[in-house]
């Protein structure tokens, strides 16, 4: 029963990839971003405003570290994606955000300084010849002419700051209850996306769009972050993310479904490799040991060693 929890919120997020290549075409991307957090602020705010009103000392010295969580979480990684959903399959989406829990484990022996592991080696080399042989469709030389795509690049990079936001979450153990910290990290990314919003040509909500922001304000921005923090507490956060993995899974059975996108030859064999490095990463744990050169015997004065 305490699978439910991890299992539902990485549902949840699979639907919203999908969410998010519908959008593409339904609403400008600076539009649903901002949207869909001020939606979540103003759904949080009579929960959890009074208490951080009342915890605001204990807050203070903290901000300068969850403005910077609010850019990475809230802003870069679903703004990204968002921009990516115009050029970028559902399905491809999916496996590219697969890659963030190795991706986080990567930024986290140099942030982190974790100990390396074969996994983390092995898995690294075999995702990336994945993502390699998925991006360029089953065709390598194909990247060296015409390179990778700028929806791709804004997916990975979408990709990778959520992974840094892992890592700062963790290096950085803000003294906060889970969901102060969110809230705070939330109204940094609506001012933060502000801007954006007001710039864009065409804010309008209508019948077509509206649905979108609410799955995106509310199921994919609270729901699945509450389910999420039950399972790390009742499975704990390795346990936990395993069923991350399920996430192209999900993807992209939702997208042919719903979508109607077509499953190649190429997704299978580069989603799979690149899922394959992933649970390496996460299984293989054995650290790697650098050999160390014996040390040179040093001649004494008359030529012979010791």
């Amino acid at each position: 029963m305490n699978a439910f929890f991890p299992l539902l919120a990485v549902l949840i997020w699979s639907v919203n990839a999908i969410v998010s290549k519908i959008s593409a075409g339904a609403i400008d991307p600076a539009a649903i971003s901002f949207y869909r957090w001020l939606l979540a602020l103003l759904v949080l705010t009579p929960l959890l405003l009074p208490g951080v009103i009342r915890n605001r000392r204990e807050i203070y010295p903290h901000l300068g570290k969850l403005l910077i969580l609010g850019l990475l979480g809230m802003v870069l990684y679903q703004s990204l994606a968002y921009y990516a959903a115009h050029t970028v399959s559902a399905l491809l989406m999916g496996i590219i955000s697969s890659l963030i829990p190795l991706m986080t484990v990567l930024l986290s022996i140099v942030a982190l300084r974790v100990t390396p592991t074969l996994g983390i080696a092995v898995g690294g080399v075999l995702s990336f010849c994945g993502l390699v042989w998925l991006i360029s469709q089953g065709n390598p030389y194909r990247l060296l002419e015409q390179g990778i795509g700028r929806g791709e690049l804004m997916m990975f990079a979408a990709s990778a700051s959520y992974a840094l936001y892992g890592v700062l979450t963790k290096r950085w153990q803000i003294p906060l209850s889970n969901w102060q910290s969110l809230y705070v990290q939330i109204l940094f990314g609506v001012i933060f996306l502000l801007p954006g919003f007001l710039l864009a040509p065409d804010v309008t909500l209508n019948e077509r769009n509206i649905p979108l922001v609410a799955f995106a304000g509310i199921p994919a921005s609270i729901l699945a972050p509450f389910l999420w923090i039950q399972g790390v507490i009742r499975l704990g956060a390795n346990t936990a993310s395993i069923f991350m993995n399920l996430t192209p899974i999900f993807t992209a059975i939702i997208a042919v479904l719903f979508l109607h996108e077509q499953i190649h030859a190429y997704h299978l064999v580069g989603g799979g490799i690149a899922l394959l490095g992933v649970v390496l990463a996460q299984r293989l744990r054995t650290p790697l040991k650098l050999r160390r050169k014996a040390p040179v015997p040093q001649a004494h004065a008359c030529g012979q060693e010791e």
